[in-house]
């Protein structure tokens, strides 16, 4: 745990948990946080020797998911509190500073959600103020927010300023006792390998905390700080244009009303400012909904894509506007859900998959029309997630351009990460301009399925508390007919590729490398007659960084079908 310093300093007298180990992590913690709610959480799990949650909370760190730290809010190493995200900005300046000679003028931008626990006393807001003052103590520029941002807004800022990296402070659509500490490298795309190794291990070697580091008034007295809002805010609306196709369609649309829901988090205002940049009337927010709460009161969940449970509050106030679009960001606003009124209000709430094969034709329709010599196609790229359709690469192969499986799905290069805010525009836009061709969204995705094949895809989510099993699992599949087999069949039908992103297997590539590499992700493809069949079982690395027991089996039965 880093320099041991004196462990009984700032600590109170507490009874023996009768683990020497344990004991020593309570000492610890006890005198490095500075936090009076988490110091009396700890306090109390001694008092009433809950050993079992205490060496749950200390006896191991988060480790970095999905571009960063997740984990609940609490007391204790394995969770986000103040001191772990002093001790991960510590490890993140060490890094910092090894790899960039020009730290100090690059700076570090800092943005954050509205999450908070009054248990903790832990605020986004808070993190970040934290966050900011570890870096300003070590006399780094800092560019921090002065209110709540949508995410993208942190990786276009670093972008914008050429800064070091960015930092936001956010559990994006988690559950309300969460929060995360989101890592973003110099060039606005989440950190990967090895960067996010290696500042893990730089946060393992400065564990204790500086004594500046917990100065968060240094974000009011230091001239190194700077608050971005207005600038990237206007630089951010501005650049929407280059993904806006027809504002004057858009002024004039007779498409009846759009209704957007931002799940008590920081979408609103942004997205009302961003419908108004494309020419469109604000669309209509759901009052319930429209500000931020951080305990997420009208949902069981505050994610937009579980689907129509979640967007009850929306659809029935879209039926009483007789609104025709309801779009609805996470409360992060990075990620993005769409239903659409059909007839008698009937509504099709748009899978992922759905509404990036929507996307992907209305931003190639668009680029065709700019570019009307088929040989320009040889620039063109379409990117998709890994656990994603492949609907791009059909797009890909008839059309003659270029496919690649990546992480991520964006509209344009203005954010190098998810971004609800201007995809809720995009979408509104491409639904007005099909209304003019007497088309819903629906109708297009059917046309689209004609034209490039039928992509159907099918998920379902098998939920396991026990990492080992988890790792049986894999391990199984790894060895399936002997040490380093995988197995040949799936039932009746027969593998014909493996892609093991675990351990970096692709039988598929010329060198059985993957492109990329990540935690407990396999992909099976199987043979049959007319359908390419991808089986998915995937494990969610964020979950095991929320809570080290608890994790996702994800399975995802995907069939390519007919096409030209």
């Amino acid at each position: 745990m880093g320099s041991n310093g004196d462990l009984n300093a700032n600590s109170q007298c507490l009874s023996s948990t009768g683990d020497l180990v344990l004991d020593k992590a309570v000492n610890q913690w006890m005198a490095w946080d500075k936090n009076p709610q988490t110091r009396k959480q700890m306090e109390s799990l001694v008092r009433k020797g809950h050993v079992v949650e205490l060496r749950r909370r200390l006896c191991t760190r988060m480790t970095f998911g999905t571009a960063g730290l997740r984990a609940e809010m609490g007391a204790g190493f394995a969770c986000i509190n103040d001191l772990t995200v002093i001790q991960s900005t510590q490890g993140m300046y060490k890094y910092l500073a090894k790899y960039f000679p020009d730290l100090k003028t690059r700076g570090l931008v800092v943005g954050f959600d509205t999450r908070a626990l009054t248990s903790s006393g832990c605020t986004s807001e808070r993190l970040a103020r934290l966050t900011a003052a570890v870096m300003l103590c070590k006399d780094i520029a800092v560019y921090l927010f002065s209110t709540y941002v949508p995410t993208p807004f942190v990786p276009y800022a670093v972008m914008k300023y050429e800064a070091a990296a960015g930092v936001m402070i956010t559990a994006s659509h988690n559950r309300k006792e969460d929060n995360g500490y989101k890592v973003y490298w110099h060039n606005g795309a989440q950190i990967s390998s090895p960067h996010d190794k290696e500042i893990l291990h730089c946060i393992e070697e400065n564990t204790e905390p500086w004594p500046e580091s917990w100065n968060e008034h240094l974000v009011e007295s230091s001239l190194l700080r700077r608050d971005p809002l207005e600038d990237v805010c206007r630089w951010y609306m501005e650049e929407l244009n280059t993904i806006c196709f027809h504002r004057e369609l858009n002024a004039k649309s007779p498409l009846k009303s759009v209704l957007c829901t931002n799940f008590h988090g920081v979408g609103h205002n942004y997205v009302q400012r961003a419908f108004q940049q494309f020419g469109f009337p604000p669309p209509i927010p759901v009052p319930e909904q429209k500000d931020p709460d951080p305990d997420f009161f009208t949902v069981s969940c505050p994610n937009p894509e579980e689907g129509e449970s979640v967007l009850e509050l929306s659809l029935h106030l879209a039926e009483r506007e007789e609104a025709h679009i309801v779009v609805a960001t996470d409360p992060d606003a990075d990620r993005l859900a769409v239903a659409e009124r059909n007839g008698n209000f009937v509504w099709k709430v748009f899978t992922g998959n759905e509404l990036a094969a929507l996307l992907g034709w209305w931003m190639l329709f668009n680029w065709k029309e700019a570019h009307p010599d088929p040989a320009d196609t040889e620039i063109v790229y379409m990117l998709a997630t890994t656990v994603s359709s492949k609907i791009l690469n059909a797009f890909a192969r008839i059309e003659g351009f270029h496919f690649e499986c990546i992480r991520g799905f964006l509209c344009g290069n203005m954010v190098l990460d998810k971004d609800g805010v201007s995809k809720a525009t995009v979408v509104a836009e491409m639904a007005a301009y099909l209304h003019t061709k007497n088309l819903s969204l629906n109708q297009q995705l059917i046309n689209i399925y004609e034209i490039y094949g039928y992509h159907v895809s099918r998920t379902s989510y098998v939920l396991c508390s026990d990492p080992l099993t988890i790792h049986r699992i894999f391990s199984r599949l790894h060895n399936f007919g002997g040490p380093g087999d995988y197995p040949e069949l799936c039932g009746d039908y027969c593998i014909t590729h493996i892609r093991d992103v675990t351990t970096g297997y692709d039988s598929s590539q010329p060198d059985k490398k993957c492109v990329c590499q990540s935690s407990y992700f396999m992909f099976l493809d199987f043979k049959s007659k007319k359908c390419k069949t991808p089986l998915t079982l995937s494990v969610v690395q964020e979950w095991l960084n929320k809570r080290n027991t608890t994790t996702v089996a994800k399975f995802l039965d995907t069939s390519v079908c007919g096409g030209s």
